[in-house]
């Protein structure tokens, strides 16, 4: 392959680089684009390839502009329009992959180079970690290799020399950058996290809940998001990270109240808090939503730079945009609380609702069960016998639950009797309605893995939960989590404690990857550590608000003047030393011709022929000549003193320079 890569001709090789250069831009985009277009992206560099190679005709204009056509009307025909965010990078994806079968002339190369460049920028609307980070760097490095290679004429250095060239162009480049960073005003919010109409959810929970939604995210690892503690955390069995409430139920699916319509702020929460708060602060990654997790009870939650939030009465916190990149925002909450504990019997009213002749035996039996006039039990009592139901009854915790019919919490109670966290939480608060006592289901995220920091948690998709509130008279609303009647590991340790074991392949796996809470994951501890570098990027890079910048320099302000000044001698000296270093380089190094003259005197002084001081090439020729030594030699060194004095006293360009220098190594050899 070395062989065959190494016999191309210069222009050939070149185009190649380009070539991989345009598939290291277009890679990232094929994870966001629809299959059919990363194909048709890919195709048109391959065919560029092949061409290159064998040496054959680049297709006619005629060729490519119906393909032109044809990839818009895909484009429009995936997305619905051709402007906006994503259509236009999709479009601008095939422009490119056009463009390298109509490259002629260096000027269509330049204009290949920066359409990457633009492209590779747009890689930033989707992934900002620490790996795309290295991947656009590397990207950059082979683009700006193509681009130097453009402007060589036929001979140039090897890539390995032009490659070194641009690392000292990027070693010279990264302090400017960083000073730019660090002293340049910047925008409020993310710059490449601007909301785009056809933003969408991507992840996590929605505004609703059936049979089987949670279990479906139990088993992704994704992160949503970490959570940074000043005070010591809570126990695992109080990490209830509030996100969703909902009201309204049709018999099969649960649904926010007002779905569709934006939640009104309640400037008028009756909240009592109790005991000290929690300090915290949260780095969300993006998700496409405009849900915002706090533990539950928030009591205060830092305003997003740019994306104001708005709370309900229920305690849900939603942005005004969706969230396309992370945020991080500070938090205060209390674990314990009362909340809104005189409501009206209008109030109440709308979480008592069910629909008509629905479940009607789990009304029925929830009816029966808390009885009548003097007989009737308390609300407390009435919960607790439901408990005893669940803990006593063959029920069981498990992520692959029966279908359930039209009358599924009737299924679910007297038939199944398996499920998961949403068929407890969601029939419990039937049952609540049906003996009067107003409920409501919580969806949001239970417990964390604790990071090796001790300060910290990772929440993950798996530790998505749902869970139950119920009113009380004097109390207000309280959390009552019927998945523990079942299942008490699950809030106390994680949810692969709580789910009975089965060795299977599946659990082999989580386990191996340190999913089942345990210190035995072979890369559970590699996770964590990934965790944390990410963590330290997106809060000292991704998210250095305008805020953070300013509170960075005037702490530098505030340093003593002595400090200050010993910081500017440190860099001046560093300054003195780094550009005496240089000076010495070029000095040491001198002309490459000298260079391989001077090389050329020491060979023929050894053979007994030193140069006077006062020869010049021709001379120091002549004399050369009448030595003994054979006729290759002879040849060679009237050859080597020829085309240096032709190099050092005529007018060649740079690429005739470049080309003696190389056959002046070549002589050296057969000069002895």
């Amino acid at each position: 392959m070395k062989t065959w890569l190494s016999g191309l001709p210069r222009d050939k090789a070149d185009i190649l680089l380009l070539l991989l250069a345009a598939a290291m831009v277009l890679a990232p985009h094929a994870l966001h684009l629809p299959p059919w277009l990363s194909a048709a992206a890919a195709a048109p560099l391959l065919w560029r390839a092949i061409i290159t190679v064998r040496g054959r005709r680049q297709p006619q204009l005629a060729m490519l502009a119906p393909l032109a056509l044809l990839g818009i009307a895909g484009v429009y025909a995936s997305y619905g329009t051709l402007l906006g965010r994503d259509p236009g990078v999709a479009m601008l994806v095939l422009l490119l992959a056009l463009k390298s079968l109509e490259m002629h002339g260096r000027r269509d190369i330049f204009v290949f180079v920066f359409l990457s460049f633009f492209l590779l920028l747009a890689n930033f609307f989707h992934a900002q970690g620490i790996l795309s980070a290295a991947w656009m760097l590397a990207t950059v490095i082979v683009l700006l290799s193509a681009l130097l290679s453009a402007q060589y004429g036929t001979l140039q250095p090897r890539l390995a020399q032009r490659l070194g060239l641009l690392g000292r162009m990027l070693a010279l480049a990264i302090p400017l950058s960083a000073m730019m960073f660090l002293a340049m005003p910047r925008p409020d919010g993310a710059l490449w996290g601007a909301p785009h109409e056809g933003a969408q959810a991507r992840t996590g929970l929605s505004d609703s809940m059936q049979a089987g939604a949670i279990a479906s995210l139990a088993l992704s690892g994704e992160s949503v998001f970490t959570a940074r503690f000043s005070t010591p955390i809570p126990p695992q069995d109080q990490l209830y990270w509030r996100g969703v409430v909902l009201g309204d139920f049709d018999g099969a699916t649960w649904t926010r109240r007002g779905a569709g319509r934006a939640p009104a702020s309640d400037s008028r929460i009756d909240i009592t808090l109790e005991g000290q708060p929690s300090q915290y602060e949260v780095t969300l990654q993006a998700s496409g939503q405009r849900r915002i997790f706090a533990l539950d009870l928030p009591r205060s939650i830092e305003r997003l730079p740019g994306n104001p939030y708005v709370v309900s009465s229920a305690l849900e916190v939603l942005t005004a945009q969706v969230l396309t990149s992370t945020v991080r925002y500070r938090a205060s909450s209390q674990t314990r609380y009362r909340l809104q504990a005189s409501l009206t019997l209008a109030q109440q009213q709308p979480w008592l609702a069910l629909p008509a002749g629905s479940n009607p035996r789990s009304v029925a039996w929830a009816r029966a069960l808390r009885g009548r006039g003097a007989q009737m039990l308390a609300p407390a009592d009435a919960i607790a016998a439901v408990f005893e139901h669940f803990h006593r009854g063959p029920f069981r915790y498990t992520l692959q639950p029966p279908l359930l019919g039209k009358h599924g919490v009737d299924d679910f109670l007297f038939t199944t009797q398996a499920g998961f966290c949403e068929h407890y939480a969601g029939s419990f608060v039937v049952l609540m309605r049906a003996m009067g006592i107003p409920a409501r289901v919580v969806t949001g995220y239970q417990g964390g893995a604790r990071n090796n920091d001790g300060v910290s948690l990772s929440v993950r998709q798996s530790d998505a939960h749902a869970w139950s509130e119920v009113w009380l008279a004097g109390r207000g609303w309280v959390r009552v989590d019927p998945t523990s009647a079942v299942a008490p590991l699950r809030t106390e340790r994680n949810l692969d404690a709580a789910l009975p074991a089965a060795p299977s392949p599946l659990t082999a796996w989580r386990a191996l990857a340190g999913l089942d809470g345990g210190a035995h994951g072979a890369v559970a501890a590699w996770r964590q550590q990934w965790q944390q570098a990410e963590h330290a990027w997106s809060n000292w890079v991704l998210d250095t608000t305008p805020q953070r910048q300013r509170a960075m320099l005037d702490s530098l302000q505030n340093l003593p003047a002595t400090t200050l000044a010993i910081a500017c001698a440190v860099l001046a000296l560093l300054s003195a030393v780094a550009g005496a270093l240089v000076c010495w380089r070029q000095a040491r190094q001198g002309d490459p011709l000298d260079a391989l003259y001077a090389q050329f005197c020491r060979q023929q002084a050894r053979r007994g022929y030193s140069r006077a001081p006062h020869e010049g090439p021709h001379g120091y020729a002549a004399r050369l000549a009448a030595g003994k030594a054979t006729p290759e030699a002879h040849a060679a060194i009237t050859q080597f003193l020829a085309i240096y004095a032709a190099m050092k006293y005529g007018n060649a360009n740079p690429d005739e320079q470049l080309r003696a220098r190389r056959s002046l190594r070549r002589l050296l050899t057969q000069c002895r």
